[in-house]
Formats: structure tokens, C-alpha cells, sequence
């Protein structure tokens, strides 16, 4: 279904997202994590599974990072060595800065015949040291004439910081990209913002618009909470009052997300903007690993409401 949909340039993708285990894990500890996330994915009847690339990102952000960075298995590795019992499409992302030309279009050669899916991603910002631009990854990609089909990454908050988001994805388009993965929304009106800036430009300028696959995170505490701005998120005061202040506030981000989807779904389909949803957990905690579960099988409910009856999610 992901390849028709993305194809079809339709709504209702439905994704879910994981980061590989620590590259310092045991194989055997990495083996049965892999075992326990094959059989909670399986159950869930999503189209797609987006598997990580983490970067360290403390060049884009100078505050103490609330979690410390440990770097993770390359998602490729991970999806080749343990995964093979999960038989859906992978997203596998890919931080191309830190290769060189040669050594991208290796990768490429090697691996597109068994990696379904590709997003390039490119350093956290411009201060980071970068041997390859996101733009030359594209073109390598092209003139190796590969068979990876591309998506981007589309970040609602930059677009309230620079107002060019769209712009952004029209050009990432032009180099090769079918699809599109947000950073986490938790700022609606910064998401709105954009895709109305998105949909009007198709209009005035006769283009097609590609899914946009939007990122919902549960957040289970108030150190989930800073990690999660940490990374760029934008939590507006008044929604992260009202989760600090909350009895349970996992429960309660699971009702912001939903209602977050649910907004996003009635934005769209009166302007026919095709979009999705990945839903994942920044957290290795069990209980925020559950609830990511928790809310996947919610948004599918609410997508089924907004989706032609040909396309509802089994």
C-alpha cells in the first residue's frame, strides 16, 4: 500500500518510527530487542517502518543536552542484520554529511537494491563540519541512476522562523523526493502555517503536491518534555503548562497529539493536501513505548473517518 499511495500522491500513510539500539549493545541484547519490536510492529498494520540515522546535534544547540548522546547502529545495519522477520516497506534515513562523494554512491550501489526507502538528511546546522551537501546527495542519487525512492525532511517550525518551508519542498522535490517526514508537531499553528503556504503555491503555480507524513511523539515526562525543545520542537507556553501541571502527563500528550491529528485531517481534506502520520517514541522507557502504540492505534481510528472507503487502514 505505501508504494501505491506515494504513487497515487494520496492521504492515509501510516508510519511508525524507531531508533536503532546503541552501537555498543551486545548482539544478543540486540537481537532481542529487535525480536520484541518485530512482533509490536506486526500487529499494528502500518504501511511503512522509518528507522532512524541519529546525529549528535550539540551543533545546533549549545544548551546542556538532557539525555546524553550515545551513538546508535547504522539503520541500514540494522534493518539488514535484525529485521528481516518484519516483512513491510522500510524508510531507512540517511545523514549524508559525513560521507564523501564516493563513499555515498557506494552506499547507494550497495544498498538500493534491498532498501525500499531513503531519507537523505543533511548536518543539524551550518556550524557542523560537512564533507557532502544534502543538494550534491540528491544529484549523486540521480546520476547513479538508482532505484531508492526518496523522501525529505520537512520542519513546520522553520518555516515560522524563515517562512520558506514550502519553498524548501518544491525545490526538494525537483531533486528527486516523493514524500515528506516532519519533525514532531506540537505547534499547530506553525503547521498550518506552512501547509497553507504549501497548498497555495501548488495553486498559483500549477504544481503537484506530495504527501507530507507528519511526526506525533507522546511525551511522559517533564525531562521527555526538554529533550524533546532541545531537538528543535516547539512546545507553545500554554500547552506546556498545561502538560507540567497534568496528573498524568502522558495521558495527557496522547490527547494533544490525537487532537493535533485530528485538526491536521480536517485542515487538509477540504484543500485535498494528501497527508499521513509516523507516530514514534523519543523515549526507550516502556511506558512512552507503550503509549506510542497507544496513539498509532488511535490516529488510525481517526484517519479512517477522514479516508474513502477504498483506502481504510486494515
Amino acid at each position: 500500500m505505501l508504494e501505491e499511495k506515494i504513487k497515487n500522491k494520496a492521504s492515509g500513510i501510516l508510519l511508525y518510527g524507531l531508533t536503532p539500539p546503541k552501537l555498543k549493545t551486545s548482539t544478543d541484547k540486540v537481537s532481542e530487542i529487535a525480536s520484541k519490536q518485530i512482533n509490536r510492529i506486526k500487529s499494528l498494520g502500518v504501511d511503512g517502518l522509518v528507522l532512524y540515522d541519529i546525529q549528535d546535534e550539540s551543533s545546533r544547540n549549545a544548551k546542556p543536552r538532557p539525555f546524553p548522546f550515545m551513538e546508535t547502529l547504522s539503520p541500514d545495519v540494522y534493518n539488514s542484520n535484525y529485521l528481516k522477520g518484519l516483512n513491510i516497506p522500510k524508510i531507512i534515513y540517511k545523514s549524508v554529511g559525513k560521507y564523501s562523494e564516493r563513499e555515498l554512491n557506494s552506499w547507494i550501489h550497495e544498498n538500493s537494491k534491498h532498501i525500499d526507502y531513503s531519507v537523505f538528511v543533511g548536518t543539524p546546522s551550518n556550524k557542523q563540519k560537512s564533507s557532502l551537501s544534502l543538494s550534491d546527495a540528491y544529484q549523486i542519487n540521480k546520476n547513479a541512476e538508482s532505484s531508492l525512492k526518496l523522501g525529505g525532511v520537512t520542519i513546520p517550525e522553520r518555516h515560522y522562523k524563515k517562512n520558506d518551508e514550502h519553498i524548501r519542498l518544491f525545490s526538494k522535490i525537483d531533486k528527486g523526493c516523493d514524500f515528506f517526514i516532519s519533525q514532531c508537531v506540537y505547534n499547530i499553528n506553525n503547521t498550518k502555517n506552512f501547509l497553507s503556504d504549501y497548498y497555495y503555491s501548488s495553486v498559483d503555480n500549477n504544481r503537484e503536491l506530495r504527501p507530507i507524513i507528519f511526526t506525533l511523539t507522546p511525551c511522559g515526562s517533564i525531562k521527555t518534555m526538554e529533550f524533546m525543545e532541545w531537538l528543535g520542537i516547539d512546545i507553545p507556553k500554554w500547552l506546556k503548562n498545561d502538560l507540567k501541571h497534568s496528573e498524568d502527563i502522558l495521558s495527557k500528550s496522547i490527547d494533544i497529539c490525537k487532537n493535533i491529528a485530528k485538526e491536521l485531517l480536517e485542515y487538509c481534506q477540504g484543500k485535498n493536501i494528501p497527508i499521513g502520520f509516523n507516530i514514534e517514541s523519543v523515549s526507550i522507557r516502556k511506558t512512552e513505548i507503550e503509549a506510542s502504540v497507544e496513539l498509532l492505534k488511535d490516529v488510525k481510528e481517526l484517519m479512517n473517518k477522514y479516508q474513502p472507503s477504498a483506502l481504510v487502514l486494515e
